[in-house]
């Protein structure tokens, strides 16, 4: 019988506590994140965003001369889905913890190789990845701190910190159109008997990228062999008209012409026309 109502209470305790109430906290500095990609590389950026609220920040709340997390809450992270080059300094795919010392004229940004820290107490200097100088400069007043990453290049992106009126950051290269293209020669080179359009696109990469154009006619007529159609025909038509063989090329944008329908035919004899000015 005492075991009976041991049980029982064991039970009700059990009961009792999975009904907790659990109130999650309201955020005083918010979570954010920012991605960008570029080819097929990623970078990312996770962060919590504190406020300005009427403080000195640079030299004040945040002292000159020390490691801080570069956010608030736990430390800021970064990850690289691709090996970088960071102003220059190659760094290895991965994700790295985000810290900077601040000073008047100049910071030191560093990537630690432990991503998850709560603030910057546990930051090791034995655990260092890479460190940047970089030199901040004045911007528009920005109440809450805030990361950017931006396209700069065919190949780099532009990651920034903003917060109060300073702005301070790096350059990551990506080597974004040398590593498309590996991936592209790769995968066609295993495309089936029968796949035009993975050729098709191949080779349309390589005429908007103005890249690797002898390959990207090749394409471009191994996908007219397999299965002509107004978008590969009038894609070497291009080429042909970008290698100066300008009657081949009108005479094959007509045959894409007259494959074409719709809104693709309106766009065809818009090139058409701008041809015959040209």
């Amino acid at each position: 019988m005492r075991s009976l109502v041991f049980a029982a209470a064991f039970a009700a305790s059990v009961s009792l506590a999975a009904r907790q109430t659990v109130v999650k906290p309201f955020q005083a500095s918010p979570a954010a994140s920012v991605s960008q990609e570029l080819g097929l590389s990623t970078v990312k950026i996770d962060y919590h965003r504190p406020g300005v609220k009427g403080r000195k920040i640079f030299g004040g709340l945040v002292p000159f001369g020390q490691v801080w997390r570069a956010g608030a809450n736990e430390a800021t992270t970064i990850a690289f889905s691709d090996p970088v080059e960071l102003d220059g300094h190659p760094l290895p795919a991965g994700a790295y913890g985000l810290f900077a010392i601040p000073g008047p004229d100049q910071w030191t940004l560093i990537f630690s190789k432990t991503p998850k820290q709560w603030g910057a107490f546990s930051y090791q200097p034995a655990q260092d990845a890479l460190r940047l100088q970089a030199r901040p400069r004045t911007g528009p007043m920005e109440e809450w701190l805030g990361y950017s990453i931006r396209v700069a290049g065919p190949d780099s992106l532009r990651v920034e910190l903003a917060w109060d009126t300073l702005v301070v950051g790096f350059d990551v290269n990506l080597a974004a159109h040398g590593r498309y293209w590996a991936y592209l020669e790769k995968t066609l080179a295993g495309a089936g008997p029968e796949e035009w359009q993975p050729l098709n696109q191949g080779a349309n990469y390589c005429l908007q990228s103005g890249t690797h154009l002898d390959q990207g006619l090749a394409w471009a007529e191994r996908s007219i062999k397999i299965k002509p159609g107004y978008r590969n025909l009038s894609l070497k038509a291009q080429f042909l008209r970008r290698a100066g063989r300008t009657g081949e090329a009108a005479a094959l944008l007509e045959q894409a012409v007259a494959a074409a329908s719709g809104q693709a035919l309106d766009e065809l004899k818009a090139l058409q026309a701008e041809w015959a000015k040209n």
